[in-house]
Formats: structure tokens, C-alpha cells, sequence
């Protein structure tokens, strides 16, 4: 298990449930902009929010914006070290640096020790972009290997200037890099991992990657918080980072639909019932949470996966049986199926 660092609030690693982040992209001196951005994330579910600080104007708008919200704020700092001393100063509630563009060891000690006297933690990040150079020649390149001594490097670093609240970041484009990095690095500290596939595209290939990317280290037990990276409105990468954690259990779901792709035996409409059925589903406020809801479309898998679900729907020929507990309680037509399985669900049964 992973050690344990606070973030305001928000409790990352020792055995606390993942958390999810994202990162402002309106401008950083855009105070009503940023204001209006980080009450539109708690809303979409967001536990942390970056910023990022790169001059003295967005580290006053920083500042002025720490007083305005109970949010958690991550100050995102690259280069200018007096920057990161200022956000800490101004209430940020962890750093985010990469000791190795901060300047020199005098430097980053500046920061640590301003850290340590607030008592914030640092996230150590390190990105396939921006390897060190002694590293990258080592390695003939880019590698696994190299991300992962880059990011014990810089925790050393820091661990041996008397500070170990840390957590810890290695990020890739590349799926199958970013995977093997973390399980080398893993293995050599305790520290809580901050994961993601870094600039993982557009909403639809970036959901892709950061499925496979993300899912694959937390079922293999790393990870304690996570941010989804789109090029996209940054709400987006909250909601699918909830869909992540649902999908692999680390989240309850409101409900889990469960239908089949269809297929040549299909005599239903399949593909407009299930999103009928899931659309009212999410539309209803007093759903109870957890509920597997099956909505099937012939009679090889339908009746054994409904009866399996607390609640479902098997349909074929123009007509549909439903479900509930594993027993069939009625016989429906095609175009009551959506209607009755719904009623059925609000009853209770």
C-alpha cells in the first residue's frame, strides 16, 4: 500500500478511494473565467483542481482565487521556482513540479523547504517529453526504463532534502510505456501515484487510450489519483474518469446496463430500447444505487443475463418478457418493453 498525502481535504494513497482531477485551460489571469471553470468541475465531480501558474499575474489571480473557493488547488509550476514559493505562499494545496526545469539543487531546495513549512505536498512529475537528456542518451531514446529512473531520480532528490510527502507522476502518449514505467517505479516506492496517458487526444481516441492506459495500471494496484487528458472541455475528463472507476469497480455506479451487441438472431429494435431504457434510467432521481439492468435481444444469452440482473428485459419476435429478481413477471409487447421495464424498476418488484 502506498503512503498517505492530504490534499486540503482530500486524502491520496494509504488505502483512500482514487481521486479525480482535472486542469483549468481557460487562461490563468482570467479570474472570472477560472472562477466559473472550477464551480462547473465540483458540479461535473471533480476532488482537485489544477492551475496552471505560469507568471506573476495568474499566480495573483491564484491568489485571489484561493479565497473564493473550498476546491483543492494544485499550483502547476514549470521553470520559475520563485513561482511555486508564491503559489505555496498564496494557499496552494500542492505543487506541481519537475525538479529537473526548476534549475539547480539550491533551487528545488527553496521550494521543498517552503513546502515542508506549509506542510503541502509535491507531486514530483515526470513526462516522455521532457526526459532529462543524460537519460535519454542512456537509453538510446524515450524508454520505460529511462521514465522510471527519472522519477525515482527527482523523489531521491527530494527525499534526501528531509521531505517525503510526495506523490508521484509518469506520464506517456504511448499506452504500453506509460504501463511499463509505472510497474518499474512501483516496485521501488511507496510513494501515491498521480496516472494518466498525457496528451491522449480528442475525446474519441483519448478515451481510448486513457481506458487502457488508466484501467490497466489500477486493476494491476497503482494509482491513487487520476486525471483523464482530452482536448476537450475539462468536465469531460471528469465524467469519463467517474465512467473509468465504475467500469472497474473502484465506484458505485448509479446503475449498469448490461445488453448485447446484437446479431442475426435479433428481432427487436435492440440498439433504440437500450438507450430508451438508459436515458430514463439516468433521468430518474430516486433510482437506488447500484442496480444491474439487463437489456437483452434473443433467447440465447438474454434470459440467463436478466435473470442474473436485478431487473431486465428479453425481447424477440415483436414481444418482450420482463424480469425482476431472476423470475418472469410478465409478457409485453415490442413497443410497451422500455415502458414496462421502467414501471417494473419504480414498483420495486
Amino acid at each position: 500500500m502506498s503512503k498517505r498525502v492530504m490534499v486540503r481535504d482530500v486524502a491520496v494513497g494509504g488505502g483512500a478511494p482514487v481521486s479525480i482531477q482535472s486542469m483549468t485551460n481557460v487562461d490563468s489571469r482570467d479570474e472570472k473565467g477560472l472562477i466559473e471553470q472550477i464551480a462547473r468541475l465540483k458540479d461535473a465531480g471533480c476532488e482537485i483542481i489544477r492551475i496552471a501558474v505560469p507568471d506573476q499575474e495568474s499566480l495573483d489571480v491564484f491568489g485571489s482565487i484561493r479565497n473564493k473557493t473550498d476546491m483543492p488547488l494544485v499550483a502547476d509550476i514549470h521553470f520559475d521556482y520563485r513561482l511555486a514559493i508564491g503559489s505555496i505562499k498564496a494557499g496552494a494545496d500542492k505543487i506541481r513540479i519537475n525538479p529537473g526545469n526548476i534549475g539547480s539543487p539550491e533551487r528545488v531546495k527553496a521550494v521543498v523547504d517552503v513546502a515542508k513549512e506549509h506542510g503541502i505536498p509535491i507531486r514530483v512529475g515526470v513526462n516522455s517529453g521532457s526526459l532529462e537528456k543524460d537519460i535519454v542518451a542512456k537509453n538510446n531514446g524515450v524508454t520505460a526504463e529511462g521514465l522510471a529512473e527519472s522519477a525515482l531520480r527527482n523523489l531521491k532528490l527530494i527525499e534526501d532534502m528531509g521531505y517525503d510527502d510526495l506523490v508521484v507522476s509518469i506520464k506517456s502518449s504511448n499506452v504500453a510505456m506509460n504501463y511499463q514505467a509505472h510497474q518499474i517505479a512501483a516496485a521501488k516506492t511507496e510513494h501515491p501515484f498521480h496516472i494518466g496517458i498525457t496528451e491522449a487526444g480528442t475525446v474519441r481516441r483519448g478515451k481510448v487510450k486513457s481506458a487502457a492506459g488508466v484501467g490497466a495500471l489500477l486493476l494491476s494496484g497503482i494509482g491513487d489519483t487520476i486525471r483523464v487528458s482530452l482536448t476537450a472541455d475539462p468536465c469531460e475528463e471528469v465524467y469519463f474518469a467517474k465512467e473509468i472507476l465504475e467500469a472497474i469497480g473502484l465506484r458505485k455506479s448509479k446503475f449498469d446496463i448490461v445488453s448485447c451487441p446484437t446479431c442475426g438472431r435479433t428481432r427487436i429494435d435492440l440498439e433504440s430500447l437500450a438507450s430508451d431504457v438508459e436515458n430514463r434510467l439516468a433521468a430518474m432521481d430516486d433510482l437506488p444505487e447500484g442496480l444491474k439492468i439487463a437489456v437483452m435481444g434473443c433467447v440465447v444469452n438474454g434470459p440467463g443475463e436478466a435473470a442474473e440482473a436485478d431487473y431486465g428485459a428479453c425481447g424477440g419476435d415483436g414481444k418482450g418478457v420482463i424480469i425482476a429478481q431472476g423470475k418472469v413477471i410478465k409478457t409485453v409487447d415490442e413497443k410497451d418493453i422500455a415502458d414496462e421495464l421502467i414501471k417494473t424498476i419504480r414498483e420495486g418488484k
